[in-house]
């Protein structure tokens, strides 16, 4: 946003900035009952990501623990561990998705 200096009427770029909204990981657990192909739809319905990618997150999940599905602003990350955890519960699967702060 440009702003007239008082001085010498030219217009200078103002120093305001937008601060941005914090953002949070949201998280997948590995569990010892949900199958593997239940987590690599979840990646990719709720996720939106390819199949490939949805295997390799899968993986990482089932190999380390844990898995980050995205990075996204407070509202949202809520959004999407409400929504992964009805549709696991819905589907009879312990799998929980969690965020936290990044």
């Amino acid at each position: 946003m440009a702003t007239k200096n008082r001085e010498n009427g030219m217009l200078e770029e103002s120093k305001n900035k937008i601060k941005l909204p914090p953002l949070y990981k949201v998280m997948l657990l590995n569990d010892d009952f949900t199958p593997m192909d239940f987590v690599v739809m979840v990646l990719q319905n709720f996720f939106f990501m390819s199949q490939e990618k949805a295997t390799q997150i899968m993986l990482k999940i089932h190999t380390e623990g844990v898995g980050i599905c995205g990075i996204y602003p407070s509202d949202i990350a809520t959004t999407k561990v409400q929504q992964v955890n009805e549709f696991s519960r819905q589907n009879q699967h312990p799998l929980m998705c969690v965020m936290e702060k990044n």
